[in-house]
């Protein structure tokens, strides 16, 4: 997901700009943008907003339903490293959606709601 690396934002900026997306009673529990894309996590889906071309005008919006997720991975970040790495293994790809984080990102609560929305199923 783009060159850098994502920067959590608040769940209620990402409700109002792609709250027509939602269904009724679902809500976004985390998020994070790079320049010009965006993912989140709902209570119901993970979802990659990809913004594309030079103008931005074209945007693909992938939604991941929770039972799909095969694997997923939270990497931190060391002493050098700028980023955090954060892996979603989907059923029917054989490669990860990768996205960097920002080293700031609590990457515990990050890995305990994965965990909570793909195992407590």
């Amino acid at each position: 997901m783009g060159l850098f690396s994502a920067h959590e934002i608040d769940p209620e900026e990402i409700t109002q700009k792609y709250g027509a997306i939602l269904i009724a009673g679902e809500q976004v529990l985390t998020a994070f943008r790079t320049v010009r894309d965006t993912v989140f996590l709902t209570s119901l889906r993970f979802v990659v907003i990809n913004v594309q071309g030079l103008t931005g005008a074209k945007v693909a919006v992938q939604s991941i339903p929770y039972r799909s997720i095969v694997r997923f991975s939270v990497e931190t970040a060391g002493t050098f490293d700028l980023d955090a790495d954060l892996n979603i293994w989907v059923s029917s790809a054989a490669v990860p959606i990768g996205v960097k984080i920002g080293r700031k990102s609590d990457t515990v609560a990050i890995q305990k709601l994965l965990a909570e929305k793909v195992l407590g199923q």
